[in-house]
Formats: structure tokens, C-alpha cells, sequence
């Protein structure tokens, strides 16, 4: 059986990885026979937001200790991470790992992405094996690797327009579609980068894991 690692940001879309993409992930993967490791950073997250009112929080929380949350305490450390071990790597979107994995909701073109995330994608690119990612995490791709074609859904979108400066390419889609880059086994789909429902996310993550499996080694 096939085996997916997957990285988490922390818990809750505003300040760490989306709870709707990552369950719909993990259903996806179970749903095509995949089985799948969850990882995430032992640091501390950028910043916590109460997620009723929007409102910046004035306390601490980790990573991985909030990520454990969505997956029931089965995370490891990324820093444990080893290409060898799995087939592909997945990556669900949240506003909050675009300041907690890597920093483009904060610093825009100027980004950095933490060294153990950097260093998970390009072990696996490197090994010819795939990668999926949703919502706004296909920025992070775009910035770790080179003349990739992602999506984002609507072109016109302020990420989709910035990592055309970044050197990637951008595919137009709708609620539910894939991009697919088949020459570099790249997988994304828009998920709330759009106007969409719990529905659209569903067949959003189900289709790009869809996609996904046929380019496992």
C-alpha cells in the first residue's frame, strides 16, 4: 500500500492549517487506499487568532501540538522526515501557514518557508514522486520549486498574479478542478481560494487525490 506524508501548519484556517481541507485530504487518501503520515514543525506558530471574533490572541502555541488536534495525536516532528520512507507529500491550504510554514501573507514576494518544509519538498521533487497542495499552499510550491504549473482559481488573484513573478505557471480553475502538471507531478486545487462550500472542498480534495494516485510509482 501506497504511503503519503502530509504537512500540517497548526489548527484552524486563520492561524494554522484548514480543518475542512486536511479532513477532506485524509478522507480522499483513505478513500483511494492511500495510507498517510501526518508531520508538522515543533515550533511555536506565528500568531493565535480567536477564530469567533478575528481578534489576535496574546499567547503561544505549537505547531505540531495544534496540528495534533485535527489527526488525533498520530503527528510526527517534520524535522523527521525522510523522502525514502513515503511515495508522495500533501500539503492542505490555511491562511495560517502562509505565515506559519512560510511567511507570504506577511513578507508577499520576499517570503522565506521553514528549512525543514523547503527541504521535505524538494527531497521528494527530487525523487520523481508526487506532490498535492490546496487552497494557498501551491504558493509555497511555486516558491521552493522551479516553472511548475499550479492553481490558485482565479487568475486575477492578487498570489495567482505574484507567482508568475516567482517563475510558475498559472491554470485558471473552478470549484472542485485540478490543476495537474503532469511533467513535474504537481496536483493543486483552489479549495477556499474561491467562494465555495464544505461540497466544493470535498470534490476539490477528491480530484486532486484522484489525479494523484495515477502518478504513484
Amino acid at each position: 500500500m501506497k504511503k503519503i506524508a502530509v504537512i500540517l501548519g497548526g489548527c484552524g484556517t486563520k492561524d494554522g492549517s484548514e480543518i475542512n481541507e486536511t479532513v477532506t485530504l485524509l478522507l480522499a487518501l483513505d478513500q483511494h487506499g492511500v495510507k498517510y503520515q501526518c508531520f508538522a514543525p515543533d515550533r511555536n506558530q506565528y500568531q493565535v487568532i480567536n477564530h469567533l471574533t478575528g481578534e489576535t490572541v496574546d499567547e503561544e502555541r505549537n505547531m505540531i501540538v495544534e496540528a495534533a488536534r485535527i489527526v488525533r495525536g498520530e503527528i510526527l516532528p517534520l524535522t523527521e522526515f525522510n523522502a525514502d520512507d513515503f511515495d508522495g507529500l500533501a500539503i492542505p491550504g490555511g491562511a495560517g501557514i502562509a505565515n506559519n510554514l512560510f511567511t507570504y501573507f506577511t513578507d508577499g514576494m520576499q517570503m522565506t518557508v521553514l528549512p525543514e518544509v523547503r527541504d521535505a519538498i524538494v527531497a521528494v521533487h527530487k525523487q520523481n514522486k508526487p506532490i498535492a497542495a490546496m487552497c494557498i499552499a501551491p504558493v509555497l510550491l511555486a516558491n521552493v520549486l522551479d516553472d511548475i504549473t499550479i492553481t490558485l482559481g482565479d487568475e486575477n488573484c492578487r498570489p495567482a498574479r505574484d507567482i508568475l513573478n516567482m517563475g510558475a505557471h498559472h491554470q485558471a480553475t473552478k470549484n472542485g478542478e485540478v490543476a495537474c502538471d503532469l511533467k513535474n507531478k504537481i496536483f493543486t486545487t483552489p479549495c477556499f481560494m474561491l467562494d465555495a462550500t464544505l461540497k466544493d472542498i470535498y470534490e476539490g480534495a477528491y480530484n486532486m487525490v484522484k489525479e494523484f494516485v495515477k502518478n504513484l510509482d
